[in-house]
């Protein structure tokens, strides 16, 4: 035993230990933990104390700090109306989807007003010049808007309390270190402790602070999702890296609404906002095909108008393939096995493939419907009605539900002249459907198959002769 005492600790999850190990039973990284000197750390909560003594909720007196606007209107919407002071705003994404660009966007919008003051640009991953670089080719002009490439966390508290700003903006967290923790730059110690102190200087300031955050291939952001639960507001920055679509997806935000979903599309020039992105993402669509359905889904409180596509073909391998882009693999598994089980479609020995357009993903239940008889239309050859949306959450033994808010998915769909839906049954006590779209209520997967996807005619039978034997595959 040695007097002095030891520390360990994991540099992928940052979890401490007294003894030495080979491994880290927290987070399972198979290196071994690497040993650090004992720092005293001053214990105390991550905010400034604003009450010394516990106060009764109905003499707390209600804030009244107005927002701060900016210029992006779907940026505002997301963030519940602008930006809160003294807030801390992550915005989290694949390595070069846009983030640089759309934080050097907000910094210049919140520098061009004169009343407000400066804003300090931090640049951990680029230099000023190569900031300048961008600034030009997105047009920014950059009076107010001051750039600082450093990392070490203490010189940027430093100038900050040399200037006075109305935001800063962090590009990224992982590149900050503190020089009190031996911890690599970019572990989750490290970046842990940053967004501490940045935290802390905010709500004591009261001035926003907004934060670049990669995510790793798990989609976390470094690591466990230690960050999400420190900051105020998590934004999330989706997209093909090499599509036009980017879709800024909210997941937190304790001043709004969450699960909040704005569309954007990169050009030369940025980031620009998309105010019609149900019309957006259906632009390229070609009116009848086959395999191709729509679906009617709500993120936070947008309908949004989406195109699931299907493509069936006959499985060469022993185990037919199954690719999902866009939806969660497991619930389009379920799908499949409900359309082959209940409804009779012999998918056993077929490759599928099923595919999201514009880069969002589906998560919720309504989406059933859609991708059940998009797999249908290309097994059976058979497009589907080019002005019919579909909504409904398929269940095990076949059935087709309700999903809720029906009235405001049928009022976009009608919007963009869609003239009928297939929804769920709702039964015999709903009201009646008020609207331009024809609703028809199916019960059962069965029944759907049968309205929208009539059986076709023997080959012998086509007047066109353009249905071979291969196409007369459905039972």
């Amino acid at each position: 035993m040695t007097d002095k005492a030891r520390n360990f600790f994991c540099a992928h999850c940052g979890n401490e230990s007294r003894q030495w190990m080979g491994f880290c039973h927290v987070c399972g990284a198979q290196d071994p933990l690497v040993e650090a000197p004992e720092t005293k750390r001053r214990r105390g909560a991550w905010l400034p104390d604003a009450t010394s003594e516990p106060v009764e909720l109905s003499r707390v007196s209600e804030l009244e700090t107005s927002r701060i606007p900016l210029p992006d209107s779907e940026l505002n919407r997301i963030l519940g109306g602008g930006l809160v002071p003294g807030s801390v705003v992550l915005l989290a994404g694949d390595p070069g989807i846009g983030k640089s660009t759309l934080l050097l966007q907000v910094a210049a919008a919140l520098a061009g007003s004169p009343e407000r003051g400066g804003v300090l640009y931090v640049s951990g991953e680029e230099s000023p010049d190569q900031v300048q670089m961008r600034a030009r080719r997105l047009r920014v002009k950059g009076q107010g808007l001051y750039l600082l490439g450093e990392t070490n966390l203490e010189a940027v508290l430093h100038w900050l309390g040399q200037m006075s700003v109305s935001a800063v903006v962090v590009d990224s967290i992982q590149t900050l270190y503190s020089e009190g923790l031996s911890a690599a730059p970019g572990s989750l110690s490290q970046v842990r402790e940053c967004t501490r102190r940045l935290l802390a200087w905010a709500k004591e300031q009261g001035t926003p602070v907004l934060l670049a955050g990669h995510v790793t291939k798990e989609g976390d952001v470094a690591g466990p999702r230690a960050l999400e639960h420190m900051v105020d507001v998590v934004l999330y920055l989706e997209g093909e890296r090499f599509g036009a679509n980017r879709l800024l997806r909210g997941t937190k935000n304790r001043f709004g609404a969450t699960h909040e979903v704005a569309v954007y599309q990169m050009e030369e020039r940025g980031l620009v906002e998309v105010l019609d992105p149900s019309r957006a993402l259906l632009s390229h669509r070609r009116g009848a095909a086959v395999g191709s359905a729509v679906v009617a889904v709500v993120e936070g409180t947008r309908p949004l108008l989406v195109e699931v596509q299907a493509l069936t073909s006959p499985a060469h391998g022993p185990v037919p393939r199954r690719v999902v882009n866009g939806m969660e693999v497991n619930r389009v598994l379920m799908v499949a096995a409900v359309l082959a089980r209940r409804a009779g479609l012999p998918l056993g020995g077929q490759d599928i493939i099923v595919n999201v357009v514009g880069g969002l993903r589906l998560s919720e239940p309504a989406a059933d419907l859609a991708v059940a008889l998009a797999i249908a239309s290309s097994f059976r050859e058979a497009p589907l009605d080019e002005s019919l949306v579909v909504l409904g959450e398929v269940g095990l033994s076949g059935e087709v539900r309700p999903v809720p808010q029906m009235e405001h998915r049928l009022q976009e769909a009608g919007r963009l002249g869609f003239r009928s839906a297939v929804v769920g049954e709702r039964g015999r006590t709903a009201e009646t459907w008020n609207g331009s779209v024809e609703v028809l209520e199916v019960a059962t997967l069965r029944d759907a198959l049968r309205h929208v996807l009539p059986r076709r005619r023997p080959p012998e039978q086509d007047p066109a002769g353009t249905v071979g034997a291969a196409h007369g595959r459905d039972s």
